[in-house]
């Protein structure tokens, strides 16, 4: 084991040797919004107000090395007319008392993403999210003996010109409880990452309550139609109204607050904030003060024989006069209550809401429709419109997303590819038919924790859609719609916003192995190899929405499942099993979700034992032990998927002891798993509870927010007392307490009918099985019980425990 070099300018030439920057790389995109971007420039903060909050973001990171940098703010014409930043030594660094390296850039964000290339390429730093394991800043040497860059300095210009950031439901999935402290780290990570194009919809439940007041709608007339805090991303997308509120008016009045101190930082920081605007979701009253408007009945968005309580909204139809008029009061109103706007505005009025007719001409009028309400309250509007509808909806042919896309004039709409690390729409769509796009890699769905990822995918589609003919493309962005998870990943595809050129994803992720822990060591450069060529090297083009039996339990038969052909031993064998290979896999029928196996579970473990055996050589840190949690994680909820399988052939064999056998080992799996989750912070449920808690004004409040946060990650809406809800674990986490206190408790209702039913000797009761489990799930929502918020054990000793119980034994990894 050796540190980092002292100097390591090698990093740079071998690694990043791609970066050259002379030549300009803007697209045909890019020339269609060059207005508002001259725009954008003119309004931007002062450079005094960027400077001072990008030295914020450095105090709050590193504040042992304040004083060892130095900011400025550079027009773009030092840069060729592009968003760059400049790394130097300082002219004055042989003083005393001066700083040691100056950064140069053209926004605040560029000065803080500047700092960070620097930390991360010539001190060997790195920086995740805190529940992921936080920065790795041991490896920077003490103030006043920094690594000097090339007497030349380093110039990183943008290949084009905005790093998109968040998904319409990142705000529940993962926003939903934040307080002030929290977004202030966030936006802090956002402009480290470069990030300056994000989503700003906190707080505009408020708004639209000042707004619908204009148009005579009461406030209690909004109980039924805001969604609770949990759910208000999919009440904005009109899939849902009323589930888990009415909303307190502390909370809108706190969430408003919220959103001010949000967008203050965003403008101090040279960001361009993405503000919501009307999609013709609204509330039912408005269909009694409007009788005559075009007011549609939307179907059933999953609830259970679709209650009204919760289902089925309202939407303004597009070519109706009062759509214009609310769309032109709600951007009025967030202007005079921000002060300001960025003049871009995200509108999905057809996520999930199909028009209903498909006649080009109608389609062009709807969009033409929906962007001027955005115009007539802002006449530099530009429409922003998450790309995923023509993804998974077989309505949007060609003709109709023409329709749609050339609704508006060129350079007003920008659309967000927004899974095109594995099904990107810009290649077959002609670049969105000459429309404006930023490629986006939405990676991660509902906030599910699966080391996963498509890492050469990132490292080289958004270069090849740049580079491609014609191309429309004026942005990178992370969709995704959960975060703090697979910080590779992310770090990665941040880096994407300066890269101009494919990146040779091998000797990236060889260096970040480095960075991450802050020193090389063998063992784990070799697990890295691993994981880079098996969990993050996923090319089958699925959604990875995790579907782990321990997690996403199926709601079967048991002899409606599958089981593959294959001899397995009956033997216990020291109580394992042998896993299944991915060919196996692959036969089991579309009775359950299956769960999603894109790789070797073998080559897993044995980065597993890499990892393992390289403990000793490591400091305990919080980053070490995120990664080999996960990691332990990820290979025990893959042998537990087989174990379940085993339980059910062991039914389907009628062999009793041999089901209660193995059923007792998926329970006890569960409990040492809730263990092992329970070593770090990142992986517990306890503050996802109490930070909805502390949110809340009184007891009642109180109630009604923990309710919502336990009832999001496990089952939505009302349910009869033997029909679930088709939402259920969509939300799923591997959390310390929800395994133990609600996973393990339904997995063992199930085993308990599948013993009854071979000692009765009937058949298996599934409707009793869903009572149970149904009441299972109500009970746990409702309840009260405290969860630690601090994690306990040691993660080294646990994981070698659970390696030696489960997987040490070659016989039992891939067939």
């Amino acid at each position: 084991m050796s540190t980092l070099p002292s100097n390591p300018l090698w990093i740079f030439f071998t690694v990043l040797c791609t970066f050259l920057v002379a030549a300009k790389s803007s697209t045909v995109g890019v020339s269609y919004i060059s207005r508002f971007l001259e725009i954008q420039d003119k309004e931007r903060a002062p450079s005094s107000v960027q400077l001072t909050a990008a030295y914020g973001v450095l105090n709050r990171l590193f504040p042992s090395h304040s004083s060892s940098f130095e900011f400025k703010i550079i027009p773009k014409e030092h840069c060729g007319g592009e968003l760059c930043f400049k790394i130097s030594n300082h002219p004055s660094f042989r003083y005393n008392g001066y700083p040691e390296i100056l950064i140069s850039g053209t926004t605040g964000v560029e000065l803080a993403a500047g700092l960070h290339w620097y930390l991360k390429y010539w001190c060997g730093a790195h920086i995740s999210w805190m529940k992921t394991g936080g920065a790795q800043l041991a490896s920077v040497p003490k103030a006043g003996s920094l690594p000097q860059v090339q007497h030349a300095g380093v110039e990183i210009r943008r290949p084009v010109p905005w790093s998109y950031y968040q998904n319409a439901v990142t705000s529940s999935y993962t926003f939903a409880w934040w307080d002030w402290e929290r977004w202030e780290k966030e936006i802090d990570w956002m402009a480290l990452q470069g990030i300056n194009l994000p989503l700003a919809f906190t707080g505009q439940e408020a708004i639209w309550q000042k707004v619908f007041q204009k148009f005579n709608i009461s406030t209690s007339s909004l109980d039924d139609f805001f969604g609770g805090p949990a759910f208000l991303a999919w009440s904005r997308m009109a899939n849902l109204h009323g589930w888990g509120g009415p909303l307190p008016q502390s909370w809108l009045d706190q969430q408003l607050l919220m959103q001010k101190k949000i967008l203050a930082r965003m403008y101090q920081l040279g960001m361009t904030p993405v503000l919501p605007a009307f999609s013709g979701n609204v509330p039912a009253a408005l269909k009694r003060v409007f009788p005559s408007a075009k007011i549609t009945h939307l179907g059933n968005w999953f609830t259970v024989h679709g209650d009204p309580r919760w289902c089925c909204t309202y939407l303004l139809d597009a070519t109706d006069p009062l759509f214009i008029e609310i769309g032109k009061a709600f951007v009025k109103q967030q202007v005079n209550e921000y002060g300001r706007s960025s003049h871009i505005y995200n509108c999905d009025t057809f996520d999930e809401n199909t028009p209903p007719i498909d006649d080009p001409e109608y389609i062009s009028s709807l969009g033409a429709a929906i962007f001027r309400g955005m115009q007539s309250g802002d006449s530099d509007a530009v429409w922003l419109m998450q790309g995923w509808l023509f993804s998974y909806d077989p309505f949007w042919r060609p003709p109709q997303m023409k329709a749609l896309l050339h609704s508006v004039p060129v350079g007003k709409m920008i659309v967000l590819d927004l899974f095109a690390e594995a099904k990107p729409i810009w290649s077959s769509s002609e670049q969105f038919y000459g429309v404006p796009y930023i490629w986006c890699m939405l990676h991660n769905f509902a906030g599910n924790i699966e080391m996963y990822g498509v890492l050469d995918a990132v490292g080289s589609g958004p270069v090849e859609a740049r580079r491609s003919e014609n191309s429309t493309m004026v942005g990178v962005g992370m969709s995704m719609e959960g975060i703090e998870q697979n910080p590779v990943v992310y770090d990665l595809m941040s880096e994407m916003a300066f890269q101009h050129e494919i990146v040779d994803v091998k000797k990236w992720v060889d260096l970040y192995a480095k960075r991450r822990y802050g020193r090389y060591v063998q063992s784990l450069q070799d697990a890295w190899t691993i994981l880079y060529g098996t969990l993050y090297n996923c090319t089958d083009g699925s959604q990875d929405k995790n579907r782990d039996v321990i997690v996403a339990f199926p709601d079967v038969d048991p002899y409606s499942i599958a089981i593959p052909q294959v001899t397995i031993s009956r033997r216990y064998q020291d109580n394992r099993i042998r896993f299944l290979s991915r060919t196996v896999r692959e036969e089991l029928t579309d009775s359950f979700s299956k769960p999603h196996l894109w790789y070797s579970t073998s080559e897993v473990i044995e980065a597993l034992e890499l990892f393992l055996s390289s403990g000793d050589e490591v400091p305990e840190t919080s980053i070490y032990r995120y990664d080999l949690i996960d990691l332990t994680r990820q290979a025990l909820a893959k042998y537990a998927n087989q174990l379940f399988l085993k339980v059910i052939e062991s039914y389907q064999l009628a062999d009793l002891p041999a089901v209660a056998h193995f059923s007792q080992e998926f329970l006890g799996l569960v409990e040492d798993m809730d263990i092992l989750l329970g070593c770090h912070d990142g992986f517990l449920l306890g503050p996802w509870l109490e930070s909805a808690k502390r949110l809340a004004q009184d007891e009642e409040q109180e109630r009604q927010f923990e309710w919502n946060a336990r009832t999001q990650i496990t089952m939505w809406f009302d349910n009869t007392q033997e029909e679930a809800s088709l939402l259920r674990d969509y939300g799923n986490k591997y959390w310390s307490g929800l395994l133990r206190d609600y996973y393990g408790p339904r997995a063992a209702i199930y085993f308990k009918f599948l013993i009854e039913s071979l000692e009765k000797g009937d058949g298996f009761r599934l409707q009793h099985w869903r009572r149970e489990w149904i009441k299972l799930t109500n009970d746990w929502q409702s309840s009260r019980n405290i969860f630690p918020v601090k994690s306990t054990g040691n993660a080294l000793n646990v994981s070698r425990w659970l390696y030696k119980k489960y997987l040490e034994d070659p016989s039992f990894h891939d067939v």
